[in-house]
């Protein structure tokens, strides 16, 4: 019995590092989540700064989120800014669609859990010099009403990552 546990904890440690090397694989430069505590208010304001960015590369911005089951939508709508050094500001409004239409949610993870990476911006260049700023808040709202939904709940965490596009 003790030689089987050993066994098997040689081909967990096994498992372990192989994980590590086939995640280190990507091209994800920066990562900043903001953890929610699953319940996102609609004044919640979510900011990132930017790391430096080479200005002679492009970058694909991701929107990360994950969320629960008690996410009860099957889409999400995020207004996201983009404040650029010299003053210039991008605002998009964002929807993305969270669920089939059988309900079996997207993203990646087990359980009830899910992470998702949403496409923002895609072969984005940075030639300004200075300090960039993203800033993202929800806008769902339910059908029928004008009044945005106060506290969206089932979000656990929101960030933004920057990855390196495949051609640099």
């Amino acid at each position: 019995m003790l030689n089987l546990i050993k066994e098997m904890g040689k081909y967990v440690s096994i498992l372990i590092i192989a994980l590590f090397f086939f995640s280190c694989d990507s091209n994800v430069i920066f990562n900043s989540t903001t953890s929610l505590d699953g319940i996102w208010n609609k004044n919640d304001t979510v900011f990132v700064e930017l790391p430096k960015l080479d200005s002679l590369k492009t970058y694909n911005l991701n929107i990360t989120l994950r969320n629960s089951n008690e996410y009860k939508y099957n889409n999400l709508f995020l207004i996201v800014s983009m404040e650029f050094p010299k003053g210039k500001t991008i605002v998009d409004t964002l929807e993305y669609r969270m669920a089939e239409p059988d309900g079996t949610w997207l993203g990646t993870g087990l359980g009830s859990i899910k992470e998702n990476v949403l496409k923002y911006k895609m072969n984005a260049s940075f030639n300004e010099t200075g300090n960039y700023r993203v800033k993202i808040l929800h806008a769902m709202r339910n059908n029928g009403t004008v009044e945005g939904v106060s506290n969206l709940e089932g979000i656990l965490d929101i960030g933004l990552s920057i990855e390196n596009t495949v051609s640099n």
